[in-house]
């Protein structure tokens, strides 16, 4: 039975871009309505970020409405009927109904209807497949406004065939439960998750990658993911023991700082400990060359303390650079004993809003001048330099580098 709600507060679906598609659309025997996660949002009073649209119109039409009213279609996936339409800058997906004809995993095959229901019965979760009309009308073939009353993911239909379509939808299960449910997972949906287990070895390792990086920003990431541990997800996702103490540690000090979640970090917390874990991590979930280099740079987390002092912690940001010395500092905090209530550790985390390691102020010329030779003594001369400039606290008044710069020279002429 069709469920209608009436979204009374949605500007984002009265005003702008999306009011003028939707009027190009929603006409001359075609309807159009807002689906997916921009509903579920606004029904769980939570921000409305990326907005696609479904129609009874195929393709061909959508682009000729769309070109003739002067604005810009892309033909972005137009063999599963997804143009992507462009106005006043804001981009949106539309994609025409589809039912599927046979199902075998992410290559069904489809074709293009005009039944709301049926296309909202091939979708995965019930809170995705809710439907808005311009007017506000909210329509749910499925139970998913129950559902989001319950704050509940549940599969459509059978989990076992769901799952079975697309083996990333266990994953799927994971990350929206982490951002929108409440209390356990879903029994019925665990379940089959976990009998279904092996089928993430089939993943192509960059939608793994992207599934769990979503799911470790979530609120209820720390809860979520010791239900995927217990299942037997986690680790084999991982490919070695998910250290979640170290996790909800990072997230208590992420709070500690009031500092927005960073999914590198809070990754390095779960699975880092020796650069090897980084090594495989970055193999098995096919990072970034970026993601992989700060994951590296955490094998001296352990080296890191507040004990050692303010000039050690600044010569340290000035070898590390901001952002591998921030990722350093908060591994080490969420694995000290300390917790994240600790004042010193808050005070070497802030450093780099405190402190900016100035550019190193002698040239190849102060020590030619001072009779080192080009070539491999200059280079010795200018490393030796700079390590005494950053023993010496960063000095910046010109007769202590002068002195550094001499002494420098000097250990260089002695040494050839």
């Amino acid at each position: 039975m069709t469920e209608v709600l009436h979204l009374r507060d949605a500007p984002w679906l009265r005003d702008g871009a999306l009011a003028r598609l939707l009027a190009l659309l929603d006409r001359d025997g075609e309807e159009a309505r807002v689906v997916g996660g921009a509903v579920r949002n606004a029904l769980l009073r939570l921000a409305v970020d990326e907005i696609d649209v479904a129609t009874t119109a195929v393709p061909p039409e959508v682009i000729r409405r769309v070109a003739a009213a002067g604005h810009k279609a892309i033909p972005t996936g137009i063999e599963h009927g997804t143009v992507t339409v462009v106005i006043d800058g804001e981009p949106f997906e539309v994609t025409t109904l589809r039912e599927d004809v046979e199902t075998f995993g992410r290559k069904a095959k489809v074709v293009f209807g005009r039944d709301w229901q049926k296309d909202a019965e091939r979708r995965d979760f019930t809170i995705n497949a809710l439907s808005a009309s311009a007017s506000g009308d909210v329509f749910d073939y499925v139970g998913g406004i129950d559902d989001i009353a319950a704050r509940r993911v549940r599969f459509i239909g059978e989990p076992a065939r769901r799952i079975a379509e697309d083996y990333l939808r266990i994953l799927r299960f994971f990350r929206f439960h982490a951002w929108y449910g409440d209390g356990a997972p879903d029994a019925a949906g665990l379940h089959v998750c976990i009998a279904a287990r092996t089928g993430i070895d089939t993943l192509s390792r960059e939608r793994v990658r992207m599934e769990l990086l979503k799911l470790m920003l979530a609120p209820r990431a720390t809860a979520t993911l010791a239900v995927t541990a217990e299942a037997g997800i986690l680790g084999r996702v991982l490919g070695g023991v998910p250290l979640l103490a170290s996790f909800e540690n990072m997230v208590k000090v992420e709070a500690a700082l009031g500092s927005t979640p960073d999914a590198v970090q809070r990754l390095g917390a779960l699975g880092v400990l020796v650069k090897e874990d980084a090594e495989r991590l970055t193999e098995r979930l096919r990072l970034s060359n970026a993601e992989a280099a700060r994951l590296e740079a955490l094998e001296r987390w352990w080296r890191v303390a507040p004990e050692a002092g303010e000039q050690a912690a600044r010569a340290l940001l000035y070898r590390l650079g901001p952002q591998s010395f921030l990722d350093q500092v908060l591994i080490a905090w969420a694995r000290s004993p300390q917790g994240a209530a600790d004042p010193a550790w808050h005070v070497l985390a802030t450093l780099p809003q405190r402190w900016s390691a100035p550019e190193f102020p002698l040239k190849s010329a102060d020590f030619v001048s001072r009779g080192v030779p080009a070539g491999p003594a200059l280079g010795a001369a200018m490393r030796a330099a700079r390590e005494a400039w950053i023993a010496a606290d960063f000095p910046s008044d010109a007769a202590a580098i002068a002195a550094i710069a001499a002494s420098a020279a000097k250990a260089s002429a002695a040494s050839g």
